[in-house]
């Protein structure tokens, strides 16, 4: 089997930790991101693929690299047409290839597994399930009377695969989000599970599938060159769909493997909360209580060095980032995007930015920002180094933390090390390079009449963005 992540989102659910910029799956809630949790549990069965959009293309080309997953394993759109269009381009690229006799599995880059052990035995049975020419999805056995999720009905008499303690069920379809008396009733029956967003099929079966189902998007997508030098122009045609709306809800031919994996979709700080206990480690002597049920409260500080205290609440979720903080009483956090969605009317970047930002060349991030000056934070991986440039509205003052390399200024190379002080006049062309094996540490400060971004004329740059 040949994994395939599928990595999208607006990061609206997870506010103000999770952001456009830097969405749920890159977020480290717990030791590790989603996102390197996926990619970690889904090695063994090889390399995964990886598609996402060109606007994620730093943060996941990164964690790709630190998870020594080959960068030609990357599929960008270039832009979100939502999970039907994501799954056709990756099929096209296996048909070009020559691929079309593989069987390949999609699963999302943001959702929490705690039982992997049974997740490969469902796998392995999903997987005999896709040779025999089925469109198979794991789901989930429910727990709970869920209203969130989707659900598949099966056959429970009608086991096309017996592998083990699981099995493989014919699929009778999909059934949309359902009111509470309906996911009751589905909770009672053993012929329900959770449409978790992993299905497993031979590439061709899906393609066929598509030409089926969705004919003018395989028709679109069939025209992709060998070396994907149209995709821009194709994909912009292409409509938004899911593939459960275009493809699942529609098959004949499907099956389903019911388990019990430890499976969150980490939806909403309330899912969080509720596996805290036993994935989030949070200093105990940084929180004090009074007055109030200190197990029913919930406290994820972004700022470990902060003290929190909470007196006379209850059934509390509090989440502290450097420039918001989300306030909600249990069972209302899934209204993050609608504060959100009030954020971006008022026009306030934090609905979408953090005050971070990682580059290919490391990260920043801002400390204060007036209309007198501006002070990052700007740490350069090892062996790199920022693109040489200048400011037209802008001198710098560079102060090194930790770490050793050179800064060019006007083509003249200084040596730094901690402790050592480099003053950028305004217009000098000037570039930062990590010559060691650890990270560099600097902090930049910033005085003159505007610090946009924008501000920046590029000479030379490793990443093409002169």
């Amino acid at each position: 089997m040949i994994p395939v992540i599928i990595s999208g989102g607006s990061g609206t659910r997870l506010w103000p930790i999770s952001r456009k910029s830097f969405p749920k799956q890159f977020v480290q809630i717990f030791e590790r991101s989603l996102f390197e949790e996926t990619i970690d549990r889904l090695m063994p069965l090889g390399a995964p693929w990886v598609v996402t959009t060109k606007d994620m293309k730093v943060l996941t080309e990164k964690t790709m690299k630190d998870r020594k997953v080959p960068t030609s394993h990357l599929v960008l759109e270039p832009m979100g047409r939502n999970t039907a269009p994501a799954v056709a381009l990756i099929c096209r690229i296996f048909e070009i290839k020559g691929w079309q006799d593989q069987v390949m599995g999609i699963f999302p880059a943001d959702h929490l597994i705690e039982d992997e052990a049974e997740f490969t035995r469902a796998l392995n049975t999903a997987e005999q399930a896709a040779l025999k020419g089925y469109v198979t999805t794991i789901g989930i056995k429910p727990t709970y009377p869920a209203t969130g999720y989707g659900y598949i009905e099966m056959d429970p008499n009608t086991p096309v695969i017996e592998s083990g303690s699981l099995k493989a069920y014919a699929a009778k379809g999909f059934k949309e989000k359902p009111d509470l008396k309906t996911a009751k009733d589905y909770c009672q029956s053993n012929a329900y599970s959770w449409n978790a967003g992993m299905f497993i099929f031979q590439t061709k079966v899906m393609i066929k599938a598509f030409q089926t189902h969705l004919p003018d998007v395989w028709e679109m997508i069939s025209e992709l060159k060998a070396d994907l030098s149209n995709l821009e122009d194709v994909y912009g045609s292409l409509p938004s769909v899911s593939i459960d709306y275009g493809i699942m809800e529609k098959l004949d031919r499907q099956a389903c493997v019911p388990c019990s994996i430890g499976w969150n979709d980490l939806g909403s700080w309330d899912a969080i909360a509720d596996v805290a206990g036993s994935q989030i480690e949070i200093q105990r002597e940084k929180l004090a209580f009074a007055d109030c049920d200190e197990s029913s409260n919930f406290v994820f500080p972004a700022n470990r060095d902060k003290v929190y205290g909470v007196i006379g609440l209850n059934d509390l979720l509090v989440v502290d980032s450097p420039d918001a903080l989300l306030i909600a009483k249990k069972g209302y956090s899934e209204k993050a995007r609608e504060i959100v969605s009030k954020l971006h009317e008022a026009k306030q970047p934090a609905a979408e930015e953090h005050l971070f930002e990682v580059r290919p060349w490391g990260k920043y991030e801002i400390l204060r920002d007036t209309d007198q000056f501006k002070s990052k934070v700007i740490t350069v991986d090892p062996h790199s180094q920022l693109s040489y440039q200048s400011h037209t509205k802008r001198e710098e003052f560079w102060v090194v933390v930790s770490g050793m390399g050179e800064v060019i200024l006007n083509d003249e190379t200084i040596p730094v090390q901690r402790g050592k002080v480099v003053h950028i006049p305004l217009g000098a062309k000037h570039r930062m390079r990590n010559t060691g094996a650890t990270p560099l540490d600097f902090v930049e400060v910033q005085v003159g009449s505007y610090f946009g971004e924008d501000d920046i004329v590029r000479y030379e740059d490793d990443y093409q963005r002169c």
